[in-house]
Formats: C-alpha cells, sequence, structure tokens
C-alpha cells in the first residue's frame, strides 16, 4: 500500500513537471509581443474563466496586483449578467481555458471584441473558438492531466498557474519593480516588517546607556544593568569612542577581580557596530548575524540615537 501510495504521489508530480518544462516550447515570438502588449497596457489586465481556470485567474490577478501591475478578476458566468460593466476601453482581457470551447467563454468573447479591447487567450487548445478569437495567444497545452482518468484538472490547472507567473514576473522585469516598491504593497505581515520596517521604529531613543571615558568600571556596570541592554556607550566630547558590553565584563573578570582603579575607557571596544536609524531592519539582522552579536549602537547623522537589541527584532516575528 505505501508503495502504491509512494508510485502515484512521484506520478503526479513528474506530470506536473513534464506539463511545466513543456511551456518553454511556447515561450517564441508570439509570446515575446504577448508580454509587450500587456507591458504598454494603459489600463488594466482583467482576467476571467470557468470553473477551476477561474480560481487559477484569481490567483495571477493577486500577484500582479502585488507585483505593481493593476490587475481584476471577472468571472466569465457573471460578465454576461452585467460584470461586463468592469471593462473599460483601455483595458485589456486575458481568458483562461483549457478547451478554450465552454459555453460561458464563446458568450463572453463576441462582446469582448465588440467593445474592441484587445484579447489575449491563456489557452491549452490552440485550435479552439477561443483562440481563434484572440489577438494573442498564450499556449498552455499539455500532454495528459495528473489525474488519472485524464479528466480533473490537474497538470491543466499547474501549467496555466505557471504561465500567470511568467507574465508577472515578466512584467516586474519591464516594468523594473524592486524590493521597495514590493514593499508599498505589502506594509502587513512579516513581509511587509522586512521591507518596510526601520530600525528606528525598533530603537527606544529614551534608552540610550551612556558612559564617559574615565567613568569608573562599577558605574558602567551599573548603567549596563539599569538599562537591561547588556551593553553601554561610551561618548567623548559627544562622539561615540567605544562601547562596553557584558561580554566585555566577562571577559574582564577573567582576568582580574579588582576593579577599583579601572575605567570604562580601559575595556571598552574601539570598534563598536553602527546603523543609521533609516536603516531596514532587515539589513541589521543581516548585520547581527555577520558579526555574530545581539545588538546594534543606532545613530542619526552620526550622532548616538539608541540602542537596537536583537530582543526587539524577535518581538515583531523578524527573526
Amino acid at each position: 500500500m505505501k508503495n502504491a501510495i509512494v508510485e502515484t504521489a512521484l506520478q503526479t508530480v513528474q506530470l506536473e513537471a513534464k506539463s511545466i518544462a513543456d511551456l518553454a516550447t511556447f515561450l517564441d515570438a508570439s509570446f515575446v509581443e504577448a508580454i509587450e502588449l500587456l507591458n504598454n497596457c494603459k489600463g488594466r489586465l482583467v482576467f476571467s474563466g470557468i470553473g477551476k481556470s477561474a480560481l487559477i485567474a484569481q490567483k495571477i490577478v493577486a500577484t500582479l496586483n502585488s507585483t505593481g501591475t493593476p490587475s481584476l478578476f471577472m468571472h466569465a458566468a457573471d460578465a454576461i449578467h452585467g460584470d461586463l460593466g468592469t471593462v473599460q476601453k483601455d483595458d485589456i482581457v486575458l481568458i483562461i481555458s483549457k478547451s478554450g470551447e465552454s459555453p460561458e467563454i464563446k458568450a463572453l468573447v463576441p462582446y469582448i471584441k465588440n467593445f474592441g479591447n484587445k484579447l489575449v487567450a491563456i489557452v491549452g487548445n490552440t485550435s479552439s473558438y477561443l483562440a481563434a478569437a484572440s489577438d494573442y495567444i498564450l499556449n498552455t497545452t499539455v500532454s495528459s492531466e495528473a489525474c488519472p482518468n485524464n479528466l480533473a484538472p490537474t497538470s491543466s490547472t499547474t501549467a496555466q498557474l505557471v504561465m500567470g507567473d511568467v507574465i508577472a514576473v515578466c512584467l516586474m522585469q519591464l516594468k523594473g519593480f524592486t524590493s521597495a516598491d514590493f514593499g508599498k504593497y505589502h506594509p502587513g505581515g512579516n513581509l511587509g516588517k522586512r521591507l518596510f520596517l526601520k530600525v528606528a521604529d525598533l530603537t527606544n531613543k529614551d534608552l540610550k546607556p551612556t558612559v564617559a571615558p574615565h567613568t569608573p568600571l562599577k558605574n558602567a556596570i551599573i548603567e549596563i544593568t539599569k538599562n537591561r541592554l547588556g551593553v553601554a556607550v561610551v561618548i567623548n566630547n559627544n562622539e561615540i569612542a567605544g562601547v562596553i558590553t557584558d561580554g566585555d565584563l566577562r571577559r574582564m573578570l577573567e582576568k582580574t577581580v579588582n576593579i577599583e582603579n579601572i575605567t570604562a575607557a580601559e575595556i571598552m571596544s574601539h570598534t563598536p557596530h553602527l546603523i543609521d536609524h533609516q536603516t531596514l531592519a532587515a539589513e541589521a539582522i543581516d548585520q547581527m548575524k555577520q558579526h555574530e552579536i545581539s545588538h546594534l549602537i543606532v545613530t542619526k547623522e552620526g550622532s548616538y540615537y539608541g540602542i537596537l537589541h536583537i530582543h526587539e527584532l524577535i518581538k515583531e516575528g523578524l527573526i
């Protein structure tokens, strides 16, 4: 039984992988023309479909909207009952269908053509009604479904989904869509935080453990303990001279227990790790990992602004 399950699973993966690999053979000059058309669209990309293809269309629309290409979904069955009003003159309509022969699709296409909008077919049958009526074809033909009866949309919907990703990524490249742009559309969740949250947002500028170079070590320990950040910044003439961490204290105490005459300047690190307050929090994480440290000294225009501790990043779910 277990072997049969694994064999079926492997066969499904292999068939769907083949459906994706076969798409590469369809990326020809006409494909390029279709992508250029979409890139130059003055309106929105309106996706439509029926059944499982409609669900794929909704996912593609979500991807495009989040990557800088205004798009919307119009169900093929609802379109001929009033939803055609969502299609504006500068929009491009993309209809997704495996067969290209669904009654709802056949009913919809003449109205799109009558409106004068460009029509792009994402279709698995290039000899179909939909393909013949379209201005451009994005071929998603598959040799067979992964379904053992070759009926349930499996390989075909996978090919449609991948073609949608192909469209989105190509348009991102052509539009010069950056990670900063991505952050504008994803302000929520951990993804949004990584792309949008800045060091200043996580820094309590009222907690600024500070000592002078001549501060007795005993007082420096009190300052470090009081703020519970495990660090104190050494300031000399309003400039950052160094930093003392609880690690520095432990290493010093391994060498001597007589701290009466020791000052902050004698045990501080002269090369503290600094980060500007406007830097993305994600970059702060990278610095901490690179240097294997738990804090960074935050600066604003070169001056001491505060301490960013790894605990703040953990609280925000960034680590």
